[in-house]
């Protein structure tokens, strides 16, 4: 029951996602976790292919999501372990985060050429692939023509300790509220999703409360939890240990499950290794099955 487990990581079926989901059941693998969620941003491509990895590889997949959503003008992360990513509800819900995002991903663009940057459309399609271009994913496309064009406007984000975290500090100085290529959100509202939820077979858990662009508090949760919220991430990257423990005591008021994971994926994180997170024990994985619909 204390085997390791990671239930948020991202695959290349992410826009901001380098390993493919094969060789994440592979890691998983080598790392001896017991059980994993691939919970790309927005997306179910993941599956069913790695399920198949995982049964080949002897790690438990737990089919998963991270859903983008709005709650009172904050970006909510939402994550669906035991989704059936084969529902007509969840490729509804997919298809409208896309054309949302996609009109959002078109603003920014044009917020960011009106500044002088040399940004297109095109070229943000053609790195987000067929999947939602994420801010982050337009920030790596900007950072790498300022890198190459030794930008003095863009210096400060390639050089000290903002490097290795730069595409997030370029996101939140640019695409933030207020901010100069900030744009209305287009994101679903999240307890519209909540309302839907058991209809996918999913155990909805909120990602990383403590984010900076959340900031969830004991009233967000009193809400969340009335229409349906049955998890919360405790441990992940985003947090600190006081962070944790917090989350933890607010978690154990609402008889929400805690559970783990790391937010891994790859580059765009280096600070974030494969199976850097320890906290995560199978325990959790119990506990949100019994709150299957």
């Amino acid at each position: 029951m204390t085997s390791p487990v990671d239930l948020h990581i991202h695959s290349s079926k992410s826009s901001d996602g380098d390993f493919s989901p094969f060789r994440i059941v592979q890691l998983a693998r080598e790392k001896k976790l017991r059980a994993i969620a691939i919970a790309d941003h927005d997306t179910v491509a993941a599956y069913p292919d790695a399920l198949r990895f995982g049964e080949e590889a002897g790690v438990e997949i737990i089919p998963s999501m991270e859903l983008t959503t709005i709650f009172e003008d904050r970006e909510f992360h939402l994550l669906l372990p035991f989704v059936d990513w084969k529902s007509k509800v969840v490729s509804g819900l997919v298809s409208q985060v896309v054309e949302r995002r996609e009109k959002e991903a078109r603003g920014r663009i044009e917020k960011l050429q009106e500044l002088g940057f040399t940004i297109t459309w095109k070229e943000v399609k053609k790195e987000a692939g067929p999947f939602p271009p994420l801010g982050v994913t337009i920030a790596q496309i900007i950072l790498r023509k300022a890198e190459k064009e030794n930008s003095a406007k863009l210096k400060k984000y390639l050089e000290g300790e903002k490097r290795p975290l730069a595409p997030y500090y370029f996101y939140r100085d640019y695409f933030m509220d207020g901010m100069p290529a900030a744009v209305p959100r287009q994101n679903l509202k999240i307890l519209d999703v909540l309302g839907i939820v058991s209809q996918t077979g999913a155990v909805p858990v909120l990602a990383h409360p403590g984010a900076y662009f959340q900031k969830v508090k004991k009233k967000d949760l009193a809400v969340l939890k009335e229409h349906g919220l049955q998890g919360l991430e405790i441990f992940t990257s985003y947090h600190s240990t006081k962070q944790s423990e917090s989350y933890g005591r607010m978690a154990q008021e609402f008889d929400l499950v805690p559970t783990a994971g790391s937010d891994f994926h790859g580059t765009i994180k280096p600070h974030v290794p494969f199976g850097s997170l320890s906290q995560g024990g199978y325990w959790m994985v119990e506990e949100l099955r019994k709150r299957r619909p």
